[in-house]
């Protein structure tokens, strides 16, 4: 019995082998990307991340501490930090820990008898130069620059290579730490801004100063973050849903004057995206706008900013419509993410359509709150040109893998379809409030997402998500007029797509139910012109 158990478990893991192999993906892609035995037996309460940068060797030092509860008994705790940081040891109650270490996973082998319901803690020290950034913040690391007065200017960016590329932790997303403390020791002439609340200052007699920052709310691993530079603070406060939000912005001593004036967009921000999202998720650690030398980053609490100070995308209106030169495209859309990404965080990195779709046609509803409707729609069928419908936008499962870059704009028009089809401007702004409520601060799924889509909206979307999310083609509205007779149906579509569809039949709406095989009606004229509603993210083809 015990042999054919054997067997079984060897004929897995040469099956789970074999479909890595074929995807290309790697035991270091599995061990970063599911839950592991090494990770599911315990779950994240806090973190003290105390670290010490020195620019000039571009290095790191220090220190996290990790605070579990024992969900299970188990003796071997996994931790994640990649190369060419390296772990110097591990104690747990002073004693030191032996560590096995597999690349970027390290196996800490725990010597006191792991109890449910316990709550331990280990301490991970380690050291190196962490990698460097080559294109913050798609390829991330530690950015390590200078600004225009020879000062350091230095961040840290990691979405999708994982925070494990600059400090140790449990790098996996379906487990966010409850809270946790920042501890940033740097030279003095430089200013740490980090993520929540500054705590305290701590000047050194060796020209060295520590900042220390406390997150009181949850927080993925992603968006911890380490700003290094020659900052001036400035600061409003924002009546909001919850109350007086501390709204404070960071940015270089030579960037100050245009800084308070490009960042006004920072308040009109916070106001339409609680009126479509509901409040502010993180009213306790408050918000910050923090300039970098990198494009900009979604930092919980923190969120980064390099855009130039310039309207748009770096100057340029990427939906092609006028509208994106209306507003500080990295103000609106990093800080959108404060509620899909930072309180509402995918599980799996194969569902992070659920960060990038709702924030990217969070641009659109910032639009529409202060430009309306038209203005809204324009800007997001606009985004349109930039779709590839290459690859589907979901990724694959428990490897670290995300799907298509069509996420982005794709997905803001899959969210705009569904608005379409909801067709009450009310209930939707509820149904997206209702997101940021029900699953406030929680890590969820592509499923837990549809299906609350689908009961609030009262309509079955699963076809539609099958087509959008896990199908790379788009709907064709096919359909003949001849001698008065109109023939319809979807085609280049997903077996039994049911999508219902607006037109225009000589200028009058009429709503359709298209499907996958021929329907056939009546027009009162034989000279009909048929115009497709444009908010529907679907081609057409009339047949002759």
């Amino acid at each position: 019995m015990k042999n054919k158990k054997l067997l079984n478990i060897v004929f897995l893991f040469i099956t789970i082998s074999i479909t890595a192999q074929k995807n290309n993906f790697t035991r270091q892609d599995t061990l970063r990307g599911s839950i592991t035995p090494e990770r599911i037996w315990w779950d994240l309460k806090y973190y003290h991340l105390d670290i010490q940068v020195f620019p000039e060797t571009k290095s790191i030092k220090g220190k996290n501490t990790v605070e579990y509860t024992v969900l299970k008994p188990y003796q071997v705790l996994q931790i994640d930090l990649q190369p060419p940081l390296k772990i110097t040891k591990v104690t747990q109650n002073n004693k030191e820990l032996k560590v096995v270490s597999e690349v970027n996973a390290h196996f800490i082998q725990l010597e006191e008898k792991q109890q449910v319901g316990d709550v331990n803690a280990i301490i991970v020290y380690y050291e190196g130069k962490p990698q460097e950034a080559k294109r913050a913040p798609w390829d991330g690391g530690f950015s390590w620059k200078k600004d225009k007065n020879n000062n350091h200017f230095i961040a840290t960016s990691c979405q999708g290579l994982g925070a494990s590329v600059w400090w140790p932790n449990k790098d996996h997303m379906y487990d966010e730490v409850e809270n946790m403390d920042i501890s940033v020791r740097v030279p003095s002439n430089l200013m740490d801004v980090s993520n929540g609340r500054l705590k305290k200052i701590e000047k050194h007699n060796d020209n060295t100063t520590t900042y220390h920052w406390t997150v009181k709310n949850p927080i993925n691993n992603y968006g911890v973050n380490v700003n290094i530079g020659d900052y001036v603070l400035f600061s409003e406060k924002y009546n909001g849903e919850d109350g007086v939000l501390d709204m404070n912005y960071y940015v270089l001593k030579d960037n100050l004057e245009k800084a308070k004036k490009q960042f006004k967009d920072a308040p009109k921000m916070m106001k339409a995206f609680e009126h479509w999202f509901g409040k502010y998720p993180f009213y306790e650690d408050g918000f910050k706008l923090v300039e970098v030398p990198y494009l900009g980053m979604e930092h919980q609490s923190s969120v980064t900013y390099g855009n130039k100070y310039a309207n748009g995308y770096l100057g340029r209106d990427l939906s092609g419509t006028g509208w994106g030169l209306k507003f500080d495209f990295i103000i609106i859309h990093e800080s959108g993410h404060e509620w899909f990404a930072n309180n509402i965080t995918y599980k799996d990195m194969a569902d992070m359509w659920i960060h990038e779709s709702f924030t990217n046609y969070s641009e659109s509803l910032f639009l529409d709150y202060y430009y309306g409707k038209k203005a809204a729609s324009e800007y997001v069928v606009g985004l349109r040109r930039s779709i590839g419908n290459k690859s589907p936008i979901i990724g694959k499962y428990d490897v670290n893998n995300s799907g298509s870059g069509d996420m982005y704009n794709k997905g803001g028009n899959l969210l705009h379809t569904i608005r379409q089809l909801i067709d009450n401007d009310e209930k939707w702004r509820q149904i997206l409030r209702g997101l940021n409520k029900d699953f406030y601060h929680q890590t969820v799924t592509t499923k837990q997402i549809e299906d609350y889509l689908s009961e609030k909206s009262s309509i079955n979307l699963s076809k539609v998500f099958d087509q959008y999310l896990r199908d790379y083609r788009i709907p064709e509205f096919t359909f003949t007029i001849k001698g008065g007779e109109f023939k319809y149906k979807w085609n280049n579509t997903i077996d039994a797509f049911d999508m219902p569809l607006k037109v225009f039949i000589n200028g009058k709406a009429k709503n359709l139910q298209p499907t996958t095989t021929w329907k056939t009606e009546k027009l009162a004229s034989s000279n009909a012109n048929l115009k497709v509603d444009v908010n529907y993210y679907v081609t057409s083809k009339k047949l002759e």
